[in-house]
């Protein structure tokens, strides 16, 4: 069963599996920065708005003006922190259709470049200069 397991792991879907898991948090936290650190203060600034304390307190005794400290007097409905969210899936999910895109221009030229014709093999260079050679002599 440990052989089994070893074969399994080390396959390379697996292998690549990982590493797409590795890099894609990676680019995710990349995403929530963009978000969270550029994207969304600008969007505040337009709108004069912070969408990271938008929420509503889901008991009486919420009366904090931060999600921080409204988080800590009880249970919020944060949909600010949704919007943050979703924002960063719109942005993720633009960036992956355009590298998507870019894989598939690239795909498409590949395959409209014609091929260039394979070199014949040595003996099939030798027989046809033989043909010609008796074609000579025979004319």
């Amino acid at each position: 069963m440990l052989e089994e397991f070893k074969k399994f792991a080390l396959r390379g879907n697996v292998i690549d599996l990982a590493i797409g898991v590795i890099i894609g948090a990676a680019f995710g936290k990349i995403v929530d920065s963009l978000v969270n650190d550029i994207i969304m203060p600008f969007i505040g600034a337009l709108g004069g708005v912070d969408f990271s304390n938008y929420f509503i307190g889901l008991n009486s005794g919420v009366t904090a003006t931060t999600l921080a400290e409204a988080r800590k007097q009880g249970a919020v409905l944060a949909y600010g922190n949704f919007i943050t969210v979703a924002v960063n899936f719109i942005i993720i999910a633009f960036v992956l259709f355009l590298v998507v895109k870019g894989i598939n221009m690239l795909q498409k030229k590949k395959e409209e470049e014609p091929a260039a014709p394979a070199a014949k093999p040595d003996d099939v260079v030798l027989l046809g200069e033989i043909r010609d050679l008796l074609k000579q002599k025979t004319v």
